[in-house]
């Protein structure tokens, strides 16, 4: 099984620091933010990593990471995204690398107390198809700003963006895991009216095809690129709990 991260966009929420730097290698506590998805592909017995990145510090990417030796990782590539056009279409660009091989995609900002280690296992175990990690959030607002699911008799029944009214306490967070056929799903869509391949969009295709299976997670889990605020109270939880620990409570 292979891994992807996703580490594109222009980060217009973290302005002014992005303004110089792609915001994935600004730092989170003790590290530069892009190390923390490497190292839980890793933990999860991933060996294999593609980072998909784009804008005028792409290069960087490269001489802070190298081969991907330092994270004992068999091989680390890359590719470029030449503009912005959502998740799904810079998903697309890992085609070639994925190779046929089911894979784990993570937000390059995204950063979970616990190991997915679990979660990927239970995906191994899948017969065809997609997973998606949830969380449960404490704040209902918050949850206007997600993609949420609904759900009904254990299955989700599809996923809105952003709802104005949430269907239910769970938030999609960046950790999906598809088959190879997700790239046969991205070719099939259509821009969304912001002009972007969603990977809503593509959730939504494998829910109708009966193919997607789903965790909940119990621990931590921030988005470090929503807000400046955000940024920092993910600094503070990692500084005093760290991540990618072991799960209290693997699985659904």
């Amino acid at each position: 099984m292979k891994g992807v991260i996703l580490a594109g966009g222009s980060g217009t929420r973290l302005h002014p620091m992005t303004r110089i730097t792609n915001k994935h290698l600004l730092p989170v506590y003790d590290k530069p933010m892009i190390y923390y998805p490497i190292e839980t592909l890793v933990l999860a017995g991933i060996q294999e990593i593609m980072v998909v990145t784009g804008g005028n510090h792409a290069g960087e990417f490269l001489r802070l990471l190298g081969d991907g030796g330092e994270f004992g990782l068999k091989q680390l590539s890359y590719s470029y995204q030449e503009r912005p056009g959502g998740i799904a279409e810079a998903l697309r660009l890992a085609e070639n690398f994925v190779d046929g091989d089911r894979f784990a995609v993570m937000l390059g900002d995204n950063l979970l107390e616990e190991t997915i280690a679990p979660y990927v296992e239970n995906f191994e175990r899948q017969e065809r198809g997609a997973r998606l990690l949830l969380k449960e959030m404490d704040d209902p607002a918050h949850l206007t700003h997600l993609g949420v699911p609904i759900m009904d008799n254990g299955r989700i029944r599809f996923i809105r963006e952003k709802p104005s009214a949430p269907p239910s306490p769970y938030a999609v967070i960046g950790v999906y895991m598809y088959d190879a056929g997700v790239f046969d799903i991205v070719r099939s869509l259509q821009p969304s009216a912001r002009g972007e391949l969603e990977i809503t969009d593509v959730n939504n295709a494998y829910i109708d095809r009966g193919a997607m299976e789903f965790d909940v997670i119990s621990g931590f889990w921030g988005d470090a690129g929503e807000s400046i605020d955000v940024y920092y109270q993910v600094i503070d939880f990692v500084r005093a709990h760290g991540v990618n620990k072991a799960p209290a409570l693997a699985g659904r």
